[in-house]
């Protein structure tokens, strides 16, 4: 099938879905079918042998999310449109907002699909497109993947580039295979194709990081999806020597936030000394510390694994007193690489995900662990 063909179809399902789901503020009908005609043209001409994603439709994260897309277009990716984010006034980890109004869950349309990368993640499990750009501060990408049923990876902080200066968020990708997530990797990295990893590879289970408090029902199906992947021989689950027990990364993530925000060009008039922020050698100790207790976790295993959301999706009127991200920010913190993969259905019908964290600089084990529990049927 010829690029323009594959893009057409996928702004008609753009056009159809959109009015319902309300994940793009932005798409590129004009901009994506010529740059799919243009890749037509180089294809025919023999030209497109370093395209490895020739004519693949894709959405990125907000209107000034091409700029982080770079290397899927120089891949022959086309970018078909920008997806919803958080709107003004909006808390950053629960909505979007799109084009026609409130994202919704594809599953629920009354629960949210998560934040902040809303519409990337109902885009792809819409199927919409089979790939969105994403970007992961405390749990952008993993979460809207847990709670919208596809896979989403966060990459190891400082790897590739980022916008945030505050070293807490990383780029990150929403699929709906670890082949095509891979495809984003290879793309984005530079790394060779994903090798199978020596299975089973061996793992340690944590319900809660020692402090999160989660809900049973999303613990409940991110171990048996933990299970499902031993049965399966892809995992092999230990029992560490000491269980992974963090201390609570919210109030040094904050802290490092408000610091990053105090700093930032135009904060403080010129001349002006800020003011210290409270709790900056906390933040610090909390970081060191978890750091050591997470290096003593991966030095008897290589994969970590916990649910990736604290509950289920919760409506559109927000979490109330809940952080969705706190199972997840604490890898923001850490820099670790980290992956959501669907982990089934809770009683609501509403999806849930199992997190795999990773050493840094492991992206393609979590991706080669995702892509053998595919192959496996251990995700199913």
């Amino acid at each position: 099938m010829r690029a323009v063909d594959v893009v057409a179809a996928a702004l008609e399902r753009i056009d159809r879905a959109d009015r319902t789901l309300c994940a793009f503020v932005e798409v590129w009908h004009e901009e994506a079918l010529r740059r799919a005609a243009e890749l037509d043209a180089l294809l025919d001409a023999g030209g497109g042998g370093a395209l490895p994603l020739a004519g693949v439709p894709v959405a990125v994260k907000g209107r000034r999310g091409l700029s982080a897309a770079g290397p899927l277009l120089t891949a022959g990716a086309v970018a078909v449109g920008a997806t919803s984010v958080p709107g003004p006034g909006t808390p950053w980890q629960t909505w979007g907002l799109g084009a026609r109004g409130r994202t919704v869950n594809p599953w629920r349309a009354d629960r949210t699909p998560g934040g902040s990368s809303a519409g990337a993640a109902v885009a792809v499990a819409a199927g919409l497109v089979p790939l969105a750009t994403g970007g992961d501060g405390a749990g952008s990408v993993r979460i809207p993947a847990a709670w919208c049923g596809v896979l989403g990876l966060k990459a190891t902080n400082g790897r590739l580039p980022s916008a945030d200066r505050s070293g807490l968020a990383a780029p990150g990708v929403l699929a709906r295979s670890a082949a095509d997530a891979a495809m984003w990797w290879q793309a984005v990295s530079g790394e060779a194709a994903v090798a199978r990893p020596p299975l089973p590879v061996a793992a340690v289970w944590s319900p809660d990081l020692g402090f999160a408090g989660p809900d049973p029902e999303p613990v409940a199906l991110a171990r048996a999806m933990a299970e499902r992947l031993a049965a399966a021989g892809v995992v092999r689950l230990v029992r560490p020597r000491t269980p992974v027990r963090l201390r609570d990364p919210a109030p040094a993530w904050l802290a490092l936030r408000a610091l990053h925000a105090l700093h930032a060009p135009g904060a403080v008039s010129p001349g002006s000394t800020p003011e210290p922020v409270p709790g900056r050698a906390v933040a610090h100790r909390v970081r060191a510390e978890n750091d050591r207790r997470l290096a003593g976790a991966f030095s008897e295993a290589p994969l970590l694994l916990t649910p990736t959301a604290p509950t289920a999706p919760h409506g559109h009127d927000g979490p109330g007193d809940r952080y969705s991200t706190s199972l997840t920010w604490a890898f923001n913190l850490s820099g670790h690489p980290a992956l959501s993969l669907p982990a089934g259905f809770g009683r609501d019908g509403c999806p849930a995900g199992l997190q795999l964290v990773a050493p840094h600089g492991r992206e393609a084990l979590l991706l080669a662990v995702a892509r053998e529990a595919e192959a496996r049927g251990a995700d199913r």
